[in-house]
């Protein structure tokens, strides 16, 4: 079963950031033999990156060994729904500022993976407390 990267990953390879590129490259080879995938949130989010060229994007990540073929299913946006039902009730309570759609749909997703390889694992963690993490 595949590791889901996230979006923060994918963004360390295309910017080579001299502080993060090493660090989430070394991650995403030790997990490699399992299969990596992005979610399509994450591909969707890389579109700036890649001045909106769906091609270009998806040869990088195959270039990347990143798979984008995994599709979002019906599971996907039931879980996604009760997430974010879940969050907004405890954003209201503890007066959080941040509204993480997108994160909320790639935990939805990555819920079915091993888990999510992210620099944001707080993030997730928030979100999802039973999403296995992995940070580079």
């Amino acid at each position: 079963m595949a590791w889901v990267v996230d979006t923060s990953v994918v963004v360390d390879l295309i910017t080579g950031d001299p502080l993060f590129e090493p660090a989430s490259t070394a991650c995403l080879q030790a997990h490699l033999n399992d299969g990596l995938v992005v979610s399509p949130i994450t591909f969707v989010e890389l579109g700036p990156s890649f001045g909106g060229d769906d091609a270009a994007a998806d040869a990088f990540l195959r270039a990347s060994h990143i798979g984008t073929s995994e599709y979002w299913n019906p599971a996907d946006t039931l879980l996604a729904h009760r997430l974010w039902h879940q969050f907004q009730s405890r954003r209201r309570q503890l007066q959080i500022a941040k509204r993480p759609i997108a994160d909320v749909l790639i935990a939805a997703f990555a819920e079915r993976f091993q888990g999510i390889i992210t620099r944001n694992a707080s993030d997730f963690r928030n979100i999802l407390p039973t999403l296995t993490l992995v940070e580079p």
